[in-house]
């Protein structure tokens, strides 16, 4: 497994630099720039979509792979001011409230300003509403705002602050190694983009030697469904790497790479999917098949909805608490590097 040069320092340098970058779906200019300055150190060719995506030239010859990572992120957006000077808030990706209530949150107003605050219950102590919050689930629509830092008693005070309804909430992502298990929000997907980026620098140091033409493509609108609508005219086989979620039924193992067999929408290819075991078995890697229903899908997904005639498969670490807080371990990211890499070479 040593052989394609895993570094586990600089990929979670990566993962670091891109889990600080705020990347709410649809505000992505930030998290762009992040990420075209790290191939440009690589010294990658790249191209920009024109609603947001960036898609790197990795050369080779032959019928070409596209192999994606989303850096989008689920959050919130600013739906009304309310009266008291709270916030209420809408969800933008598959964002749950028990999963964000009493975290902290940054508001990006358009004219770049940044504030800070607070998702909270309505009412929010339960020192003197106890009835009130056991008894309630928090829902958006009722009971969930966001209190801002700041000193304001009405919507006139948050609107003279510059911010107004469809500004972008981005959470706190707390990312924090311990003993080898990686606990952040948003590792669906900034975790899996540093592992291809790892792998991008593979093989522009030649450790990693394309077997066929690859290109590398980072999707903004992944969390929201149409990511990779739009490919390359060249492109044969589209391979998502993306979390896999771990849970109740599930083969996923947080230290392990899964290879996905069927998610919420599609089948995936069985003869690329064959293709990745193969590949994973002819390297060694630590690996497992899932499948994963009800609620998940891939940008592949996407592509093949989109009209592509492509053959599409997906691959990723498993990872606990999808959607929240949530863990992998870096050998689960080691062994997804390395099942790449090995598809890659062919």
């Amino acid at each position: 497994m040593e052989k394609y040069g895993f570094d586990e320092k600089y990929c979670l340098e990566i993962f670091g630099k891109l889990i600080a970058t705020d990347s709410t779906t649809g505000q992505y200019e930030e998290i762009e720039k992040v990420l075209c300055g790290i191939l440009d150190d690589l010294g990658v060719k790249y191209i920009k979509t024109r609603k947001g995506g960036v898609i790197a030239d990795l050369g080779g010859n032959g019928d070409a792979l596209a192999i994606t990572a989303h850096l989008d992120d689920i959050g919130l957006m600013v739906r009304h001011i309310n009266a008291d000077g709270t916030l209420n808030i809408c969800p933008v990706g598959g964002l749950y409230p028990f999963y964000c209530v009493t975290e902290n949150v940054r508001i990006h107003t358009r004219d770049g300003r940044v504030y800070t605050g607070t998702v909270c219950r309505v009412p929010n102590s339960v020192h003197v509403t106890e009835e009130e919050l056991r008894s309630t689930l928090p829902d958006f629509r009722k009971n969930v705002c966001v209190v801002l830092d700041e000193n304001v008693k009405n919507a006139g005070d948050v609107k003279a602050l510059g911010i107004d309804t469809g500004d972008m909430i981005a959470l706190e992502p707390r990312f924090r190694l311990e003993n080898g298990y990686v606990k952040s929000r948003f590792i669906d997907d900034k975790a899996c983009a540093a592992v291809l980026i790892a792998a991008i620098r593979g093989i522009v140091r030649g450790n990693i030697v394309p077997g066929r033409k690859i290109y590398a493509y980072f999707a903004f609108y992944e969390e929201i469904g149409h990511g990779t609508v739009w490919l390359p005219e060249d492109v044969k086989d589209f391979l998502a790497v993306d979390i896999a979620p771990t849970g109740p039924d599930q083969n996923s193992d947080e230290r392990k790479v899964s290879i996905f067999a069927k998610d919420s929408r599609y089948p995936y290819h069985w003869a690329m999917t064959t293709e990745l075991r193969e590949a994973a078995i002819r390297s060694g890697t630590d690996f497992v098949m899932d499948i994963f229903t009800p609620h998940y899908g891939t940008d592949g997904d996407a592509s093949v909805a989109a009209g592509y005639d492509i053959r599409h498969a997906a691959i990723g670490p498993g990872t606990a608490n999808s959607h929240g807080y949530e863990r992998t371990h870096v050998d689960g990211l080691k062994n997804t590097f390395t099942l790449l890499a090995s598809y890659i070479e062919g």
